[in-house]
């Protein structure tokens, strides 16, 4: 699945985390989040870095989709 910038931001947006706080538990620089999320094409990265970056904000709730659109939403709590 390609995961785009505009979709890194609003995942992080959705769930009101900082930066910092995926950075931290990513374990990758805040300056590389920042470069992932600029621009509005695919996320520049390495593959495991960016796999990295997606699993602390699915695992924070965000869902990533990408049907027709690219997007993000929130997984279902049951």
């Amino acid at each position: 699945m390609v995961i785009t910038s505009a979709q890194l931001r609003a995942a992080r947006a959705l769930v009101g985390v900082s930066q910092q706080f995926v950075a931290d538990l990513a374990n990758v620089s805040v300056p590389t989040i920042k470069r992932m999320e600029r621009g509005d094409g695919p996320v520049r990265g390495s593959h495991l870095t960016v796999s990295a970056v997606v699993a602390v904000l699915e695992a924070a709730g965000v869902v990533f989709t990408n049907d027709d659109e690219p997007g993000v939403k929130l997984r279902k709590m049951s």
